[in-house]
Order: structure tokens, then C-alpha cells, then sequence
């Protein structure tokens, strides 16, 4: 007989720490009864730990091929544990893994029908968080690495940005409204790469902050401008190469003298950023914009 375990998560953090979106866990829940929720004293739905496993494993029964319902039954059938581990943070990404496979094949071979099929199908099941974090991100750095081993070509490269750049700037209409703190990005002077600076501007609109996005090449002079029309509660300036971010050394620090200035990418450097007055970024877009969301 399965045991009782009190809830403690709202269904928006079940839906971060497991990775798929409120949406479909509702269904999950409906559907197959795959979820136990109790109810605060308020009437809230409230999960537990064993919702957040029950979540994990179907994601990865799914990743091996099961239909949902299936999933489900399967899930079901697992006898409960005594006491749950700790959670895994791999487990949360098993089933990301046939997705990236289907993504990397579709792009090398120039199919962006194919592509947007895995996208649409990931973005359908996985918060924007855990899509970015668990399947965008590792793509593009193992694109890059494979690129400067010649084992793609520069035409798959350019392919392959501009379909992930396409699918996130869509993702990013109106995220200049709403009434919380503004953020101001950026790519400095010859930057061309701007796609780790759009995911962090989507993920911390999620947490209610209105983004100015000026992304890649942007002169000095238009950044220190906008900053002094919108009046930011952060700059946030990000850089692939380091000589892109000592080209600018002055007005990086005149900006930091009257801003909040983060900088971040491989450019950046703890250094640097002493240097200037700034503020030195070494996560990934994602927890980069959810631990600045949580200050």
C-alpha cells in the first residue's frame, strides 16, 4: 500500500525542479493520476517529494519511447521508496537526452522542419528554464567545440545558431512591459554571439523583470546612451572574446560609475570586472538570471 508523504511544493516549484511545464503536469495529474497532491489550508495544491520523483522517472520513460500513458502505468507500478533519496540533478535530465540527439541530427543536416518538430515538442513538455539549461546550452558549446575540430562546417555552424537564435527571439515579444526592475543587454563592439545574453534576458523576464535587449555588436557610446534614457537597474554586457571587453575599458567603467554593470561569457573575468567597477558572472544564462531574480 503506498504510504503518504505530505506536500510541501506549489506546483510552480514542482514545475522548476522537475523541469516540465505546469501545463502538462496538470495533465500528467488529470489524465493518469500521476500525481498525489495534498491541500494547503488555504486550498492549494501542494507536492511532495515523491510527486518530484514520480515526475523524473516518467520524463524518463518517455525519453525511452513509452507513450504517455504508458509512462504513467509504468510509473505507477514502482513501489515506493521508504524514505526518498536525495534528488539526483542527472535524473532531471534523462530525458533531454534522445531530444539533444534529435536536435544535433536535424541541424547537421540543415532540416529545420525537423528541428522545430524536437523544439516544438521540447518547449510543449519542459519549462523554458530546463529546455535552455538542459538541451540549448550543452548544444551549443559541443556545436563549437566540434566546429573548431573542423568536424562541422561553417555553413552547419551558422545554420544551426541562427534556427536556436530564431526559436528563442520569438520567445521574446513584450518583454519589455510588466512594472519590475528593467535590465539592459548587451554584446559589445564586435561581439557577434548573443545567444547565451537572449536566453539570460528570457528567463529573467520569467521572474518579472523587463528586458531592453540590444543585443550582438553594439557600440559603447549606444549602450551608455540607452542606459541613460531607460535607466536600468542592471547592465548586463556579455563577451565571447576578452580583447572585445579591453576595447572598451573606459566607458565600461564611466557606465559602472552610474549603473549596475555585470559582465559575463568567456570574455569576462573576475579581473576585469574589479577593474572597471563591475560585477563578474561566471553561470550558465539560466541560474545567472534565477539567482539575480532571487535578490
Amino acid at each position: 500500500m503506498e504510504t503518504s508523504m505530505p506536500g510541501s511544493l506549489r506546483i510552480g516549484a514542482l514545475s522548476k525542479r522537475a523541469g516540465v511545464s505546469e501545463h502538462v503536469l496538470r495533465a500528467w495529474e488529470t489524465r493518469y493520476g500521476l500525481l498525489s497532491p495534498t491541500r494547503s489550508a488555504g486550498g492549494f495544491r501542494l507536492y511532495s517529494e515523491l510527486d518530484v520523483r514520480r515526475v523524473q522517472r516518467m520524463r524518463a520513460y518517455l525519453a525511452d519511447g513509452l507513450s504517455a500513458a504508458e509512462a504513467a502505468r509504468a510509473v505507477l507500478a514502482e513501489p515506493v521508496p521508504a524514505q526518498m533519496p536525495d534528488l539526483d540533478p542527472v535524473a532531471v535530465r534523462t530525458a533531454t537526452v534522445g531530444a539533444a540527439a534529435s536536435l544535433r541530427v536535424a541541424l547537421d543536416d540543415l532540416d529545420e522542419r525537423a528541428a522545430h518538430v524536437v523544439l516544438d515538442e521540447l518547449f510543449a513538455t519542459l519549462t523554458i528554464e530546463a529546455v535552455i539549461r538542459d538541451v540549448l546550452i550543452p548544444y551549443l558549446h559541443d556545436l563549437g567545440v566540434r566546429w573548431s575540430r573542423a568536424e562541422v562546417t561553417v555553413a552547419q555552424e551558422h545554420f544551426a545558431s541562427n534556427v536556436v537564435r530564431s526559436r528563442l527571439a520569438a520567445l521574446s515579444r513584450g518583454w519589455g512591459g510588466g512594472a519590475g526592475p528593467r535590465a539592459l543587454l548587451a554584446c559589445p563592439p564586435g561581439e557577434l554571439h548573443d545567444i547565451a545574453l537572449l536566453a539570460f534576458g528570457l528567463v529573467l523576464r520569467r521572474s518579472g523583470w523587463r528586458v531592453v535587449f540590444l543585443g550582438a555588436d553594439s557600440p559603447m557610446t549606444d549602450i551608455e546612451r540607452t542606459a541613460g534614457v531607460v535607466e536600468p537597474d542592471l547592465v548586463m554586457l556579455s563577451a565571447s572574446d576578452a580583447a572585445r571587453f579591453d576595447a572598451i575599458r573606459p566607458g565600461l567603467a564611466r557606465l559602472a560609475q552610474s549603473c549596475s554593470v555585470a559582465l559575463a561569457g568567456a570574455g569576462a573575468s573576475t579581473e576585469l570586472a574589479a577593474a572597471v567597477g563591475a560585477r563578474y558572472v561566471d553561470h550558465d544564462p539560466v541560474t545567472a538570471a534565477e539567482r539575480l531574480a532571487e535578490r
